[in-house]
């Protein structure tokens, strides 16, 4: 080799590992935010007091925005400057993540509901007796909503959510080529053997992302939304309470600079690369190749040798024609849909899990953000790795990797379904779960609130300003508790629900490892999508892919999440404005069935859809095993008999369904 050449060669592996290491830095940057994004879907609720269903709506506007481009942006955008296309993308997400924080600027103070009548501002601590037995009844439900009329008419609070959901909407339509476009310029000018640890350390950096998006969350929710604008110690709630607002946008300002930092490297990288120089022995390329070529569905050569079109017109006019082709490949379809089943089940799952540990569990939202950060994503991270390094220390091929994601897929399932039996009692919320004599009862109406000792003090029905009584038991309001007196600013008053520790660390264990193994799949899932597909269909395929998973996996499943959810909540919160606002308290076990039953049922669907196309794969495998055998049986006998054999094999677009025929 001339020293040129190996200048040139040196050159050319040194800016793939630039654009390998940009690409798990904007993988990092991307799931940062997105990981914040559903660390503060709980703050964004109660800010702007909508309910689940409607988050579930501003959450997927993420995937909506994708599903606008990516079919295009991977079929054009494989044929013009891959790295600049991304570099581009990550500047739209930064700007997508300025303007969900903009909201906060234009809206006026956090006004927290509660009990308490208030005499000079919003959070001040000066307040009448809580129950006003010189009052009646209708007199005070009068008076609140005369004050809250004119609250409404003051702030601007609630349609500000729109502002949210369209800078959501831009990030999905940033984040658009980067994995497309980046994965497959990565396997285009990797070694092959080497592709499987690239994709595996991607991911992994990509998953700290998640870590620090969780960890950033619990962090500010913890601050209270109005830091530096209001005295803090005016403030009567902590953020302990359910109607605690965090500093929610701040986390979308610096998640917002880390996207604008993370496309910079992309600007200056080159369209194409030259392909790294294969190191592994002969014997083991040619099997690696002969496999995926088996592996592939048949064409006619022509596909293979025909130039990529040069011209924008060409281009569109090979788009179709490219859709017919990606689409008759039956194991690249089963893929999809498998893949739709289980994305469906992890985004229902990675939205609402914050609240079910809130509600199920008694932590704050802080820390049920900081739980899942601190345990879940590390064991995801190591899981992520360690499927790389199996495939690429064991030379697993197509089969191979088919079994590995099977096998992980069933070890996850059944430690999910374990953890769907574990679960606390309901909080003890006096007219609401359990009766003012301690009965169970798990309705509510606003007649079952009153008892003998509220009777008289013409307590509101529409107030959520909780207070835990001596004898263990939660009451809605200190009025519904019957108190004559209201001292001190009422910070230490947190919620009763008490928490069984023996079920928590339970569920908390089985949730990290059920991780680990279900991560374990990840990176042979993908090899198995690369491995699928023709190369000059591989950044159209991953575009594709992404389009139907995010699209009818994405944007659907925090939805009817939600509204399922919604229909377990015990007491919901009233708006300034009148109308239902976000929930206060849910049926645990109603919650819980809900949640846990939808999951597991999605991933029992999934594993049934891996179990058919692996043995698919393998039945594929044989059939061309078999045909490739007779091909050269029949060309051996050809040989001995001087051509008076005649051997045609039958092959068409489909020929992979289609028998040989002798």
């Amino acid at each position: 080799m001339s020293v040129e050449s190996k200048n040139s060669n040196e050159a050319c592996c040194s800016k793939l590992k630039l654009f390998l290491a940009s690409m798990a830095f904007a993988f990092f940057a991307k799931s940062f935010c997105g990981a914040y994004m559903k660390s503060s879907i709980t703050q964004i609720e109660r800010r702007f007091d909508i309910p689940s269903s409607l988050i579930g709506v501003i959450d997927g506007s993420f995937e909506m925005g994708n599903l606008l481009l990516i079919a295009f942006v991977s079929y054009f955008g494989a044929k013009l400057h891959r790295p600049r296309l991304i570099a581009i993308g990550c500047l739209i997400m930064a700007v997508g993540s300025f303007l969900i924080a903009m909201p906060h600027f234009f809206q006026g103070p956090y006004k927290y509901e509660t009990s308490v009548s208030h005499s000079k501002d919003v959070n001040s601590t000066e307040s009448t007796l809580p129950c006003l037995s010189n009052h009646s009844k209708t007199d005070a439900d009068v008076s609140h909503d005369i004050e809250a009329k004119t609250a409404c008419g003051k702030t601007d609070g609630s349609p500000m959510w729109i502002y949210v959901l369209l800078g959501n909407m831009l990030r999905g339509i940033g984040e658009t080529p980067i994995m497309p476009l980046g994965l497959s310029y990565l396997d285009d000018f990797s070694r092959e053997e080497n592709t499987p640890f690239y994709l595996a350390c991607i991911h992994t950096v990509g998953i700290l992302g998640p870590m620090f998006g969780f960890m950033l969350g619990s962090y500010l929710a913890k601050i209270y939304v109005d830091i530096g604008a209001v005295d803090l110690d005016s403030v009567t709630i902590s953020y302990k309470d359910t109607r605690w607002v965090g500093a929610w946008w701040l986390g979308f300002i610096v998640t917002g600079t880390v996207l604008l930092l993370s496309g910079i490297p992309f600007w200056f990288l080159p369209k194409s690369l030259a392909k790294q120089e294969q190191r592994q022995s002969k014997s083991t390329e040619l099997a690696m190749v002969t496999e995926q070529k088996n592996f592939l569905p048949d064409e006619n050569e022509a596909h293979e040798e025909k130039e990529k079109p040069v011209t924008f017109q060409e281009m569109a006019k090979d788009f179709i024609p490219s859709l017919k082709r990606l689409f008759r490949n039956s194991i690249f379809s089963m893929i999809v849909l498998t893949y739709l089943v289980v994305v469906s089940g992890f985004i229902g799952m990675i939205t609402f899990k914050p609240k079910f540990l809130e509600q199920i569990y008694g932590q704050s939202a802080s820390k049920a953000i900081f739980l899942i950060g601190i345990l879940n994503l590390p064991a995801v991270a190591l899981g992520i790795i360690t499927g790389g390094f199996v495939l690429k220390r064991f030379k697993l091929g197509v089969i191979g990797a088919a079994r590995v994601v099977l096998f992980t897929s069933l070890g996850s399932f059944c430690l999910l379904a374990i953890q769907s039996f574990i679960s606390c009692e309901n909080a003890e919320v006096a007219g609401v779960t359990v009766s003012y004599q301690g009965e169970l009862q798990v309705s509510y109406n606003q007649q079952t609130l009153l008892s003998h000792c509220n009777m008289g003090c013409s307590c509101s029905m529409k107030h959520w300003d909780p207070v835990c009584a001596d004898n263990g038991m939660t009451y809605a309001t200190p009025c519904l508790a019957g108190c004559q007196t209201s001292t001190g600013t009422g910070k230490e008053m947190v919620r009763g629900q008490l928490t069984d520790l023996g079920e928590k660390i339970g569920f908390c264990c089985l949730s990290v490892l059920g991780s680990f193994i279900s991560a374990c799949g990840g990176t042979p899932g993908y090899i198995l999508l690369l491995r699928s597909i023709q190369k000059d269909l591989k950044s159209l395929a991953l575009g594709m892919h992404t389009l139907i998973v995010r699209t009818l996996g994405g944007i659907p499943p925090p939805i009817y999440f939600g509204a399922l959810i919604d229909r377990t909540c015990l007491k919901w919160a009233t708006k300034q404005c009148g109308g239902r606002g976000a929930c206060r308290l849910y049926d645990a076990d109603a919650f819980r069935m809900t949640f846990m039953g939808l999951i597991t049922g999605l991933y029992f669907i999934a594993n049934i859809l891996w179990g058919c196309l692996y043995f698919k794969i393998v039945k594929r495998q044989k059939k061309l095993a078999l045909r490739n055998q007779a091909n050269e049986n029949g060309l051996e006998s050809n040989e001995v008999t001087n051509g008076h054999a005649n051997i045609s094999i039958a092959k068409s677009k489909e020929g992979t369904d289609k028998d040989s025929t002798i």
